[in-house]
């Protein structure tokens, strides 16, 4: 396969994934039957919402933790019918080739990104690391880092940060190494102690907060605590339940939630420090022709909306609703939300259809 080719055929087994802390990206093994990804991408969550090319957003179970290789796996979703990609092996790689770093975080564009490989000897502690100029940014930590051949050979990692224009990546046999311990729990959840690297499975009557092997602190997957959101966080997301939506599928971050209403997708924010709320959705970009009028239309409809307005950042049309959190209570607030969906999926159908706007991010 060439370059393009490879590309597109990774994007049907990119997964991106979402927690109340982060977000990141996975890929899905179809020999082991679960999305790999980095072991800080899913930290202090026993659950993530993930997404893909070829099914809806879902949460699933994280089922492996190592922070001792920042591995992490995880149940792969229903309904998938995901390709299969092939691990491939450190034998027949070397300094020079030519490989291709991907990535695909919630809410950001598909990437890949194309490099050399400048070493294979790169060590942190007793560690081996796959060093390359692909460029990375931390979104892509969890991806795959793919050879000229089209076979995975490493997983992105974010966590070294010693270089501009270097990448970092743990090589494939650590993967298939962790893969093989994994399976001896029989489908047990499994957590690698740091200190002794022995795994940790869980059954119906283990409840250890200690390694059994060295006596090391350890967190089992099940004992890791729900998140529980405070303050106008709670607020917001009650809203956000109240107009009936699945709080877990909506969070990309604790201070920023996507809802959808028809074809408006909503983006909300709280930014802690300023006490400001922004909601943002993004109807449609300019058309080629007949803007005069388009214009008129804008400043006649921002005069008659209540408490949301409109507003042209480059070529994108933009719904905005600000709030200061000292002004904030739960059916101001729902009220508003209410208003903002209802205006945003009427808004971009109409200004499609009337003065030839065009979707935002569609073909």
């Amino acid at each position: 396969m060439n370059s393009r080719e490879i590309i597109s055929h990774y994007e049907n087994v990119i997964i991106q994934i979402a927690t109340p802390y982060s977000t990141g990206t996975g890929f899905y093994l179809r020999g082991a039957n679960l999305i790999i990804t980095n072991e800080h991408v899913v930290r202090g969550n026993k659950k993530v919402v993930i997404a893909g090319h070829s099914f809806k957003k879902q949460m699933v179970p994280v089922v492996y933790m190592d922070t001792r290789y920042d591995l992490a796996f995880i149940s792969p979703p229903e309904g998938h019918d995901m390709p299969e990609i092939e691990p491939g092996t450190m034998d027949d790689t070397d300094e020079g080739d030519r490989v291709i770093a991907i990535g695909h975080p919630f809410d950001l564009k598909y990437t890949a990104t194309q490099g050399i490989i400048s070493s294979l000897l790169h060590k942190e502690g007793d560690i081996s690391y796959i060093q390359h100029d692909a460029a990375l940014n931390p979104g892509n930590s969890g991806g795959p880092l793919v050879d000229q051949n089209g076979r995975v050979i490493g997983i992105n990692t974010f966590i070294i940060e010693n270089g501009n224009s270097i990448g970092f990546s743990l090589p494939v046999y650590y993967i298939i190494q962790c893969l093989e311990e994994f399976r001896k729990g029989n489908g047990a959840s499994g957590v690698r102690c740091a200190s002794c690297k022995h795994i940790s499975f869980e059954t119906g009557a283990q409840s250890e907060k200690y390694c059994p092997s060295c006596g090391a602190a350890i967190t089992l997957i099940s004992h890791i605590h729900d998140y529980e959101p405070y303050g106008i966080c709670q607020t917001v997301e009650e809203v956000i339940s109240r107009l009936g939506y699945d709080v877990d599928l909506t969070r990309k971050g604790p201070y920023s939630w996507k809802v959808q209403k028809g074809s408006a997708d909503v983006n909300i924010s709280y930014y802690e420090k300023t006490g400001l709320l922004i909601s943002d959705v993004y109807l449609c970009t300019l058309p080629d022709q007949g803007m005069e009028e388009l214009y008129y239309h804008l400043l006649r409809a921002n005069h008659g909306l209540e408490g949301i307005s409109i507003s042209l950042r480059d070529q994108d049309i933009i719904l905005s609703l600000l709030i200061f959190d000292q002004f904030i209570n739960k059916e101001t607030m729902h009220r508003l939300f209410e208003n903002l969906l209802t205006k945003a999926d009427e808004l971009d159908n109409y200004l499609v259809a009337a003065y030839g706007a065009r979707w935002k991010n569609r073909n």
